[in-house]
């Protein structure tokens, strides 16, 4: 078994998305035998070497079962109740299905999916020839994954009739004629309708890996070739392409943005806006058209090997479909992804009559170039070490306290979390680990003295997870710095991934990796962040739904325990400070105009959030329209996720390009009331620090 590294966090796949031209020419997927057979081998993974073995046997196969239908229709608006009984019938079978290399039964069920899909864009196309009545009084369930399935055809009729509907309403809300309603409307399902065409067998048997591994444990998963070499680019935050930042917009892939010092950007021959029409490989390879080809498979036909040439067909920015193309050629080289790096700003904070410099290191995952770090090579890309200069900058600066800003950071390497921890502690365990044999160990740094000594705080919130909880709960535990914000995910676990192809002795690519949950790590205070996450010193408003994401909401989660505490050396005692930073707080706070227009907005969602319908009269939604918009007038926008402004009805693609992007910046420009605060939190430790000294 070959296991490269050790993985703490929380990782999302994207699903792609797809085309089509006649329900009956619906592609009939097939299993391929080399996936069967990655099947087969990661069951043995997973019965032998996790950290928590579960038999693959009847009562997991139902699980499995389960999850996959769930998977395909969460919202329980594609299937019938009769497609449910007739794939629960083979729910005992899985487990034997994937010992015996036979994956026919998730295949076919992801058949009927794509008829259900084709079929029911279908209907909701054929439903925009019709009027709606808006006066009739009728509501539409947004949270239906515990409704029941649809008994019979003209159930599911009805329910998609409500949904068309409800589609329509917001248009027609946002000042939309009913001429540009339907052809919106029909636009939308039309792509969608198309996407069943574009399904391959990778994202079936995806799919369906992803609810075997889940069923096992929340975090171990299983990725493919496509999602391995994604995960590989998230981790040390490089690729070898052009630089440009596609997207999928009325069938032609679009640039959406280039990259700051990328072949495509320093080419000057390449605009956002720009369609890309064709892929060739090489000097004189032909030109493949890629108009309408699912946008992950163009995005490999434009990667390649540094010093490479990959030449595009253009269909520019400002001409029609018809209008003249040009063919570029660009040499691909390697491209930073900067925007996923950690970043500093400075805030000034007016503290009485004067102005304290509060240093803020946003830092989105704990990202580290394992190959490169391997080979040896001396400039390896990591979290720590690019906080580690951001650190160097900041007391260039001399700023008097530095917030490190993990919200929504979902792990990545152990090793990172360590060493970023020693840029703050210096020398001294950060965090204990429990393998599946019981027997635990204490992970250090051994980093002789910390980059930065003065004070610290840690901002997370229901996003920060796994590795970020070992680095604010070793920075709390060391009484080192204030944690603030909501309570962190509670992941506390560790996984490695397993290259199944090497451990098959495979020359070539076929079987994939599995991610694998090994142990379970500790806080050297002998508490574990599982279940319960990291609680904050200094509590701030969030906007997470609890019951729905955090580790307490996997049915299938680790349970809280406790170990031994390691020994170790508090390196401060902040609890004399904590009651009067609270009490700063909450007067401050007190009289934040946008702070309290913040509490009041998260109100106001979770009140929209809890409700779960909506409806579909006329009146009643334009009066609760209004209500909002006199609630909202005068407002400033603030940030961290929250957008209750006016609603356009639209997609992000169905957007222009340029108001889309304009959205985006708005919300990145916004005030962040959160950071703003704990900013404000950590100028008045360093006062009171001050004052104690």
């Amino acid at each position: 078994m070959r296991i490269h590294y050790r993985l703490l966090g929380i990782f999302l796949a994207i699903a792609p998305s797809a085309y089509a031209l006649e329900t009956e020419s619906l592609p009939v997927l097939a299993p391929l035998q080399q996936q069967a057979q990655a099947a087969r081998l990661s069951a043995q993974f997973l019965t032998r070497f996790g950290y928590r073995p579960i038999a693959l046997d009847d009562a997991l196969s139902a699980k499995i079962m389960t999850r996959f239908i769930k998977s395909l229709d969460p919202d329980r608006t594609l299937f019938l109740q009769g497609d449910i009984d007739k794939f629960m019938a083979d729910s005992a079978k899985i487990d034997d299905a994937i010992k015996r290399e036979d994956l026919r039964i998730p295949f076919s069920i992801f058949n009927v999916y794509e008829q259900r899909v084709a079929g029911r864009m279908d209907y909701a196309r054929t439903l925009l020839k019709q009027n709606f009545d808006f006066s009739v009084q009728e509501a539409y369930s947004l949270l239906r994954d515990e409704a029941p399935w649809p008994q019979s055809e003209a159930e599911s009729d009805d329910l998609w009739r409500k949904r068309v509907k409800g589609d329509w309403l917001r248009l027609k809300l946002a000042g939309k004629t009913d001429a540009i309603i339907r052809d919106t409307l029909d636009k939308r399902y039309q792509n969608s309708f198309e996407r069943a065409f574009k399904y391959k067998s990778d994202d079936v048997f995806q799919s369906f890996m992803g609810a075997y591994t889940t069923s096992v444990d929340p975090h171990t998963d299983y990725f493919g070739a496509r999602a391995s070499a994604e995960f590989d680019i998230s981790m040390k935050l490089s690729l070898v392409g052009i630089g440009a930042v596609l997207q999928e917009r009325d069938d032609y892939t679009t640039i959406r943005e280039l990259v700051p010092g990328g072949p495509a950007q320093l080419s000057g021959k390449l605009t956002v806006g720009d369609r890309i029409t064709g892929v060739g490989q090489g000097e004189d390879g032909p030109v493949k058209e890629v108009v309408g080809m699912r946008l992950d498979e163009i995005v490999q036909m434009i990667r390649g090997k540094k010093g490479s040439v990959v030449r595009l067909d253009i269909l520019p920015a400002d001409v029609g479909p018809d209008g003249s193309h040009r063919i570029i050629r660009l040499t691909r080289d390697k491209i930073s992804l900067e925007k996923q790096a950690a970043k500093k700003t400075t805030l000034s904070i007016k503290d009485g009559g004067a102005t304290r410099k509060i240093g803020v290191i946003t830092l989105p995952a704990f990202y580290e170039d394992f190959e490169a770090r391997r080979k040896g090579d001396p400039d390896y890309r990591s979290a720590s070490r690019d906080v580690g200069k951001l650190l160097g900058e900041l007391k260039q600066d001399d700023v008097d306290g530095v917030v490190i800003d993990l919200r929504n950071n979902g792990g990545g390497s152990l090793t990172e979390a360590i060493e970023l921890t020693g840029l703050f502690l210096g020398k001294g365990p950060v965090v204990q680990q429990r393998g599946a044999n019981g027997r635990v160990e204490v992970e250090s740094n051994d980093r002789p003295v910390p980059a930065w000594t003065g004070p610290v705080g840690v901002l997370i919130n229901r996003g920060s997870a796994s590795a970020s909880e070992i680095f604010a709960a070793a920075i709390q535990d060391y009484g080192r710095g204030v944690i603030i914000g909501e309570p962190s995910f509670g992941k506390g676990t560790v996984q490695t991934v397993v290259d199944l192809d090497k451990a098959a002795n495979n020359s070539k690519p076929k079987f994939g990796q599995l991610k694998l949950t090994i142990a379970q790590f500790f806080r050297v205070n002998g508490g574990t962040t599982q279940l319960h996450g990291v609680t904050p010193d200094i509590s701030l408003p969030g906007l997470s739904d609890t019951k729905s994401f955090g580790e307490a909401s996997y049915d299938n989660a680790l349970p809280w325990k406790q170990i031994k505490p390691a020994k170790y050396a508090p390196t401060g005692d902040l609890a004399a400070l904590l009651p009067q930073l609270q009490k700063r707080h909450d007067a401050r706070v007190r009289n934040d105009g946008d702070f309290q227009r913040f509490v009041e907005d998260i109100a106001e969602l979770k009140a929209q959030r809890e409700k779960g319908v909506i409806s579909l009269n006329l009146t009643e939604r334009r009066n609760e329209l209004a209500a909002q918009a006199t609630r909202l007038k005068a407002r400033a926008q603030i940030n961290d996720g929250m957008d209750l402004g006016e609603d356009d009805g639209l997609q992000a693609n169905e957007r222009s390009l340029s108001a889309d992007i304009a959205i985006e910046n708005a919300r990145k420009n916004a005030k962040d009331v959160l950071l703003n605060e704990a900013a404000a939190i950590l100028a008045d430790e360093a006062d009171l620090q001050e004052g104690m000294q």
